[in-house]
């Protein structure tokens, strides 16, 4: 190896392949057994791009950093609650579909069959048996006219105009009847004991029709009891 003499000019590279090679050197592993791998680069990329969303959120909400909490807090229930009361989405409600199968059977058949399945604590479709039960009782008294493509809440609906006491829990009814038949939603002991109160109450219960014609005719001989010259 030779020594450069003092009065000779310093050894320069150009600038590329000066760049090159320190290129070159560092791309060597030996510099590199420490660097973090790909997984953490992207975890460190990520939460640093988190970190300016919720900075930037905080400087716009009232209340800085505690504002965005309660917020997204608030948010968080919300979908929670809207959950809980919707259910697992499976699919939508379809109201209309129909009500009854192809198997016409009678109100005393379909309780039979709902008393059956809530005896083994199948409530879903102790549910919907009850609900036919009940549709298929106020056909039988010539409430409803028969028709077989009628849904729950075209019956709900019907049924309300007849017995109007009754028609905010006709239409609970029709609406259990569809969450656990079209909505994915689970029914509870307490839902099936409530529609089979509702049945009980109906079957005892007269119709707005038959109170209405009584009072018309009794409205009628009161009148014709008071006109001039009528027997006594």
């Amino acid at each position: 190896m030779s020594w450069r003499a003092a009065d000779e000019p310093p050894v320069t590279l150009p600038r590329d392949p000066a760049r090159e090679a320190a290129e070159r050197e560092l791309s060597k592993g030996m510099y590199h057994e420490n660097d973090p791998s790909w997984y953490e680069r992207a975890m460190d990329a990520f939460w640093e791009w988190l970190d300016k969303v919720f900075g930037a959120a905080s400087a716009a909400t009232p209340g800085g950093t505690l504002g965005l909490v309660v917020i997204v807090l608030a948010v968080l229930a919300l979908l929670g609650a809207l959950w809980w009361r919707l259910g697992t989405p499976h699919r939508a409600p379809a109201s209309s579909a129909t009500l009854f199968d192809d198997r016409p059977r009678s109100a005393a058949e379909h309780r039979a069959a709902a008393e059956a399945q809530a005896a083994q604590g199948h409530w879903n479709q102790a549910v919907q048996e009850r609900m036919r039960a009940v549709v298929r009782s106020l056909e039988e008294r010539a409430l409803l006219d028969i028709r077989p493509g009628r849904t729950a809440d075209e019956a709900a609906s019907e049924a309300g105009s007849v017995l109007p006491a009754h028609a905010d829990r006709l239409r609970t009814a029709a609406r259990d009847f569809d969450d656990v038949t079209y909505g994915g939603r689970s029914a509870a002991e307490g839902t099936y004991l409530r529609l089979a109160a509702l049945d009980t109450d109906l079957e005892r219960t007269r119709p707005a029709l038959a109170s209405t014609a009584a009072s018309t005719v009794n409205t009628a001989d009161t009148a014709r009891s008071t006109r001039p010259g009528a027997a006594e």
